[in-house]
């Protein structure tokens, strides 16, 4: 347990040197706060009797909705995707994974020494875009929580919907980069499966067979607010499914391919 977690702590600090580690945080912080203050600006300053004012009543009603999956959360899914690409394939281009392999490691633990890196990069910035999300929302519509319509658990809801949906392109993207070696390709069909989701929900939701298809399940909010399909139990499961499925063919195609 401790090699894995030197591991994970060495792929940490690789990643954190990189310049694009600091440019993922500061695209969160202008993209939070350049909204923030469009939203303050039209709905207080310009035009106070737009809709807008209504919907965001507190800085938790604001908090949330930018921390669901139509809100920024195709930006933080985006963000993750580009940089988990490069983790597994910039080392196949480089070649600096057979320094890795000939180290006293097993395959599967270098891999997901990897894989975990990732996710703490996930979490990190969802974190960062939360806070960021409060403190900017807070100074435009006030820090009184007790206003609006949403609560402490309907943004850890947001935070936990928004979570699951990104760790899953993650987990796909990590797949893929593992399967073409390519981080311009890892990062195309990356950014192309969240790209074409809503097309294809639209296209195939008159299907029984859509809800096995994992662009149909990823994000439950919307299964959580219609209380359709028993809820999120079942879109849940739908997803884990499938994140299983990912790792287990990367695990398997890592394993045996030549490097």
């Amino acid at each position: 347990m401790l090699n894995f977690g030197g591991l994970v702590q060495n792929e940490w600090l690789k990643m954190s040197k990189k310049r694009s580690f600091m440019i993922a945080f500061a695209v969160m912080l202008i993209a939070i706060v350049g909204i923030t203050f469009l939203i303050w600006k039209l709905s207080v300053v310009e035009s106070p009797d737009l809709v807008i004012e209504e919907q965001f009543k507190s800085v938790l009603d604001f908090t949330a909705s930018m921390m669901s999956a139509t809100g920024l959360g195709m930006v933080i899914t985006i963000i993750s995707i580009i940089f988990t690409a490069g983790i597994v394939a910039k080392e196949h281009q480089l070649g600096t994974i057979k320094f890795l392999l000939i180290r006293a490691h097993g395959r599967n633990k270098i891999l997901a020494s990897k894989y975990v890196a990732a996710l703490l990069f996930v979490s990190s910035i969802i974190v960062f875009s939360l806070v960021v999300s409060f403190i900017s929302g807070g100074f435009a519509f006030g820090f009184d929580t007790s206003t609006g319509q949403e609560t402490w658990s309907g943004v850890a809801e947001s935070v936990w919907y928004q979570s699951v949906y990104t760790f899953i392109y993650v987990t796909l993207t990590f797949m893929v980069s593992i399967l073409t070696r390519s981080s311009g390709a890892t990062i195309g069909i990356g950014m192309a499966a969240v790209l074409i989701e809503g097309p294809l929900q639209m296209l195939l939701s008159r299907y029984d067979f859509s809800k096995y298809l994992l662009f149909m399940n990823t994000n439950l909010s919307q299964f959580s607010e219609s209380g359709s399909n028993g809820g999120i139990a079942f879109p849940s499961l739908v997803c884990a499914a499938y994140a299983a499925l990912f790792l287990i063919i990367g695990f398997v195609a890592f394993k045996k391919r030549d490097i």
